[in-house]
């Protein structure tokens, strides 16, 4: 008799074991407990630590709290004005509330993915080019948004949308370069136009003081005589004040007995040329012309019985004289 007690109470605590064994579940800290009994959800949510459920009965899904990061794939795409660019991000989110992460939706975390790569998309036709690259946080806060909407339904919270990356065409980049260049190369021009009406200014200013004290200006003159003097040149440049030629000139001019300046005539070419005095000689070679000199050679005399009608002509009409041109230089006085 106490022999089939003691297996009657051996069996039963074996059966006690069991069935702890198979109701016992452990929940951890950053986990939620979900019974579904019989298919229908409990509205008691397990908190974590040690909690039990009826085996067979009771179907326990954990849910975890914590934040999750996940990345969003690379996505296509083209802005509004008409640049082929390829975006991706980051997004971090968290479930608030268990039981409609596991009943209003099969799979949150691939709900919240696809819906990420949809609201990216959107975003990028949305947007220019300069507002995916330099006001990012406008569109990480509009992308949030988006996503945040369905997902409350789902007891998912969105806590941050991050854009990582924009990569643009090779060529594109290549324009950017030339746009950067061509703006910092205008900066500098522009700097130095401003160096310049300043320096101006200030040279303004010192050619006022300077001529108030004309050796001031001759003082600067030897300092700049001697800054070029300074390297080893072969060459030194010495400037001369133009008004000092202007004052001689003038001063020339209007001393009263200056000589008045000779206009150069020059002879016709068929015009005599008479020796400068009676003692002076002809230069060689050339002859006072003679009514009985002989012509040079190779050309008939003229003569010297030509008919009254030929010198009756009008001297538009008269013939070239045949004789040779004889210099228009003035014959020097010896």
């Amino acid at each position: 008799m106490v022999q089939d007690l003691l297996i009657a109470v051996v069996a039963a605590a074996a059966v006690g074991a069991l069935y702890l064994a198979a109701a016992a579940r452990v929940v951890r800290q950053y986990e939620r407990g979900v019974v579904l009994r019989l298919g229908r959800l409990r509205d008691e949510v397990r908190p974590p630590g040690f909690t039990m459920v009826l085996p067979g009965v009771d179907r326990l899904r954990k849910v975890n709290m914590q934040i999750v990061t996940m990345p969003v794939p690379a996505q296509d795409g083209i802005t509004r004005d008409n640049v082929t660019v390829r975006v991706d991000a980051v997004i971090y989110f968290k479930v608030v509330d268990p039981a409609s992460a596991v009943v209003e939706v099969e799979d949150y975390r691939f709900a919240v993915s696809q819906m990420a790569q949809t609201s990216l998309r959107s975003i990028i036709g949305k947007s220019d080019l300069d507002d995916l690259l330099s006001n990012r946080e406008k569109l990480n806060q509009g992308l949030e948004l988006m996503i945040d909407s369905p997902a409350v339904g789902w007891g998912v919270q969105i806590d941050r949308v991050e854009i990582k990356d924009v990569s643009l065409p090779e060529t594109m980049k290549r324009s950017m370069a030339r746009q950067a260049e061509a703006d910092r190369e205008r900066r500098a021009r522009v700097i130095n136009a401003d160096a310049e009406l300043q320096a101006s200014k200030k040279l303004a200013e010192a050619a006022s003081e300077m001529s108030t004290q004309p050796a001031a200006l001759q003082l600067r003159l030897l300092q700049t005589v001697v800054a070029v003097a300074a390297e080893k040149n072969s060459t030194l440049v010495l400037p001369f004040p133009v008004e000092l030629l202007r004052f001689l000139e003038r001063a020339q001019q209007g001393a009263p007995g200056a000589p008045a300046p000779e206009v150069a005539q020059t002879p016709d070419a068929g015009a005599r040329v008479e020796p400068a005095g009676p003692g002076a000689s002809a230069p060689e070679g050339a002859r006072p012309p003679d009514s009985g000199a002989s012509a040079p050679e190779g050309e008939l005399p003229s003569d010297s019985g030509a008919s009254a009608s030929d010198s009756a002509r009008p001297p538009d009409s008269e013939a070239p004289d045949p004789r040779p041109a004889v210099s228009s230089k003035p014959y020097a006085h010896h």
